[in-house]
């Protein structure tokens, strides 16, 4: 139990669902996330040392890290990421303030709702905030994902980040991950809601086959490049990628992967349309739509996703329902009309338990703001 008196401030980060536009983010597509009401949050004080120690409410481990040799903790397990946000927020010229932090997460770890990214920008928030800093979440949206790629390993797109650290409560975020315009959408569901579900299915995106993909997506660029003056897919629209796709022939299953990201862009373009009209129907349509993509395209789902997402589907309270996240494991998210929500996650984990021969999980959250920093004395 954390006695909040004996801390300076309470930083949390939003972890994050995506509503449409996934695996395009690190192809210069717009995408779709909200803020979830499931952060990381870390109490944070000075210590007047030259060290920073971590701990964690639901891990007995404890590091300490040495603010002059922040760059050699790449291999320390819990501390890694924490220590690689401190170490490029050092590199961008920031101060860092010796202190203790604990860290109190609620984001299921391996569910795809971004609990790296919460733990990425809370960590930086927290250093700013005791150096009395004043807080820009885009810089340290940008900072915590070059740590995650140049620190963790991880060759992650920017929406993760972006969200965790720009989230607005009951909006989601039109974001443009090329230049990082971003346009607040209010999320209008009428008599619908978002449910979350987890089909526990250990996943690490390190190990799994997300960079991969993203070579993949990388070679189809090139070989695009030779038919069309593009800088990145998204730039091509469905009809623009058909009638020059041939070029990708013979080189696996490459062709398949760019046709996600091409058709994934438009979706999103229609989605965020669909939602400021309050069109439910339409809006469930594409994520549906954008499941069987990322199912049969892109290949990044897997019989759990597949027998959550088609479970979901199924109920009539359901409007729409698709993976979230990078995939390979993971958490599916579906609009659920609010009076058959109870019987909806009924329903959807006994055909899930039946299957896969263990239950789902189901996580009731709201979509709040991004980084949120409180004084405590």
């Amino acid at each position: 139990m954390i006695n909040e008196k004996e801390y300076a401030y309470k930083v949390s980060a939003a972890g994050r669902v995506n509503l449409i536009g996934e695996h395009v983010d690190y192809c210069g597509g717009k995408v779709m996330p909200a803020a979830l009401s499931l952060k990381n949050t870390i109490y944070v004080r000075p210590n007047g040392t030259d060290k920073i120690n971590l701990s964690w409410t639901d891990i007995p481990a404890r590091v300490t890290l040495d603010i002059a040799r922040l760059g050699e903790y790449k291999d320390v397990k819990y501390a890694n990421y924490p220590a690689g946000c401190a170490y490029l927020w050092q590199q961008a010229g920031h101060k860092i303030v010796g202190c203790d932090m604990v860290h109190d997460c609620t984001v299921p770890f391996g569910s795809g709702l971004s609990s790296s990214a919460a733990i990425e920008v809370s960590t930086i928030a927290a250093l700013a905030t005791l150096a009395g800093e004043t807080l820009d979440p885009v810089e340290i949206a940008l900072v915590a994902q070059k740590a995650e790629r140049e620190y963790a390993g991880v060759n992650c797109g920017i929406m993760d980040q972006y969200a965790s650290a720009c989230g607005k409560k009951d909006n989601a975020i039109l974001l443009d991950c090329k230049t990082l315009a971003r346009e607040y959408v209010p999320i209008l569901l009428g008599d619908y809601t978002l449910v979350i579900a987890n089909c526990n299915k250990p996943h690490s995106l390190v190990e799994s086959k997300y960079n991969e993909r993203r070579a993949e997506t990388e070679l189809a660029l090139e070989l695009l490049k030779t038919k069309a003056d593009i800088s990145c897919l998204a730039e091509l629209t469905p009809d623009a990628f058909e009638r020059i796709a041939d070029v990708l022939d013979g080189h696996g299953m490459v062709r398949n992967r760019a046709r996600h990201v091409v058709e994934e862009c438009d979706r999103v373009r229609r989605a965020a349309g669909a939602m400021k009209r309050g069109d439910v129907a339409s809006l469930g349509e594409l994520l549906n739509a954008s499941h069987a993509s990322l199912r049969d395209l892109y290949e990044v789902t897997g019989v759990e996703l597949d027998t959550l997402a088609a479970a979901a589907q199924a109920h009539p309270a359901c409007a729409g329902s698709r993976m979230t996240g990078a995939g390979f494991g993971g958490c599916t998210v579906s609009i659920v009309r609010k009076d058959g929500v109870a019987d909806f996650k009924k329903t959807v984990a006994a055909k899930y338990t039946g299957k896969i021969g263990y239950e789902p999980s189901f996580y009731d959250c709201t979509v709040e703001d991004g980084i949120i920093v409180t004084k405590l004395s």
